[in-house]
């Protein structure tokens, strides 16, 4: 016989079972916040897999050490072969000075001792926090006289006083910059929009000491708050975690084990797009592992060291044109912000000031049309002070609308190359030039286009083994632009 169950009965029996199932169900993982739909579509653009990551200084921030003193911490850099260091306030300094800590409180005396031991041991600090500055002036002195006499340039806080003048007017008179760390909540910057608000429009000496982790333990991603805070970011502090949202205070993951969430490469990425010129503090707070961080330093080091593309290479170009020098008619725009050089003007040479031999060339150029005419000069053996270069060394040409030994990417009136290889105007194009005694390799695009044993020909009467690296100007009309710019010596 079919046993009808009454309604009200099958009404409490699903009420329990929401209650067991609410009991025993994992909680819903908590929401990844947005700063906003305009940022995360910036991200979600941006392919961070095709950028050419750019070495970033590898440092520490010296709370990974925190079971150890300052003079041991850096005894162990000197071991693992590190040379910078993130100071924190209240570090014992040695075994044999208990009484004393690493702060802004020591006296000159002391502070001839850590400079003793820092040259000791071939470290530099090259930031400080984070620490307290206070609200009046006589503390925020205190610590920026204690930046000036031991020589680093950014200090790393939370200034806990909204109202900045006073902080912007000694910025500018120290020449030392201020970083806002973003503790969690409920600490004041834990959001990416407290810290922009406070730091947007300001000298630009103040601005963010980025902590990725501490992003994500709100649910920030941080690929969103780098493109908020993108100029502003100072100083960086490295870590990984297994999640997002988690009130513990440690971190659980290093690059390498395979556990780690916080897309470090695209954080990598997203800096070398911004053109950061600051340090890496590789920061572990995982407390059961702090009597030996050493093995977690050692797997951040060799992360960070396999994803960077430019290892060995010097950046020679990094939005201003110092150490170059220009020959001839027109000139070189420099932007700063961006770090493109823009060719004007009648047809000049911007040479670097430095003789490469054997070298690799790497760079990034686009042309505004196909008719832009340009080129990359090699080897030019003296100080151009005439035309008479261009009989004596190589000219990568870059004029789309050329033919053969006069289009892109021939060894100018020389030696035409393999196939077209170029993006449409207006896309930029890699180049890498390596050039090894007489022999003259080119990928464009990632593409073979010469692989030649250099000789004279054309106009070219003869060749160095030796000289500068120089970037033609051509026009105002079709002007070339470059950026990117890195050598490394063979």
């Amino acid at each position: 016989m079919k046993r009808i169950i009454p309604a009200t009965v099958v009404l409490i029996i699903l009420a329990g079972a929401a209650l067991l199932l609410s009991q025993t169900a994992p909680p819903a993982a908590p929401q990844m916040r947005h700063i906003s739909p305009e940022i995360q579509k910036m991200v979600e653009a941006t392919d961070y897999k095709a950028v050419r990551i750019k070495k970033i200084p590898f440092g520490v921030e010296a709370w990974t050490f925190r079971r150890f003193t300052f003079f041991e911490t850096l005894a162990k850099l000197k071991e693992l072969g590190i040379a910078y260091v993130e100071a924190y306030p209240g570090q014992p300094l040695s075994a044999d000075l208990p009484k004393l800590v690493f702060d802004e409180n020591m006296t000159e005396a002391t502070m001839v001792k850590v400079k003793s031991k820092l040259k000791e041991t071939g470290v530099s600090i090259v930031a400080y926090g984070v620490c307290d500055i206070g609200k009046n002036e006589a503390s925020m002195r205190k610590v920026f006289d204690f930046a000036r006499k031991m020589g680093f340039r950014t200090v790393v806080c939370e200034p806990a006083d909204d109202d900045f003048t006073l902080l912007e007017r000694l910025v500018k008179e120290y020449d030392v910059r201020i970083a806002i760390h973003n503790h969690p909540a409920p600490a004041k910057y834990n959001l990416p929009e407290t810290v922009f608000a406070h730091v947007d429009g300001r000298d630009p000496r103040i601005g963010s000491c980025f902590d990725n982790g501490h992003f994500m333990r709100g649910m920030n991603d941080p690929r969103e708050a780098m493109k908020l805070l993108q100029g502003r970011i100072l100083d960086f502090h490295l870590k990984d975690r297994t999640d997002y949202g988690t009130g513990r205070g440690q971190d659980d993951a290093w690059p390498g084990q395979g556990k780690g969430k916080g897309n470090l490469r695209d954080l990598l990425a997203e800096l070398t797009l911004q053109g950061y010129d600051g340090y890496i503090s590789m920061e572990y707070e995982k407390e059961s592992e702090v009597a030996n961080p050493v093995p977690a330093v050692k797997a951040a080091m060799a992360y960070v060291k396999s994803v960077t593309y430019f290892d060995g290479y010097d950046q020679i170009f990094k939005g201003e044109k110092h150490g170059w020098n220009h020959y001839g008619p027109g000139y070189f725009e420099a932007d700063p912000k961006t770090g493109v050089l823009k060719g004007q003007g009648g047809m000049g040479l911007l040479w670097y000031g430095k003789k490469y031999k054997d070298f690799i060339l790497e760079c990034d150029y686009k042309c505004a049309s196909p008719e832009t005419n340009s080129g990359i000069f090699l080897r030019v053996p003296d100080v151009p002070i005439s035309d008479d270069y261009i009989y004596h060394s190589f000219e990568i040409q870059i004029y789309d609308a050329g033919k053969d030994i006069h289009g892109t990417a021939a060894v100018y009136d020389v030696q035409a190359p393999k196939l077209q290889a170029f993006l449409p105007a207006g896309e930029w194009n890699h180049i890498k030039i390596e050039f090894r005694g007489s022999h003259l390799k080119i990928e464009l695009n990632g593409k073979l286009v010469q692989d030649w044993e250099a000789k004279p020909g054309g106009k070219v009467k003869d060749f160095a083994l030796a000289g500068f690296i120089g970037f033609q100007n051509h026009d105002s009309v079709a002007p070339p632009f470059f950026r990117n710019i890195y050598v490394k010596e063979l």
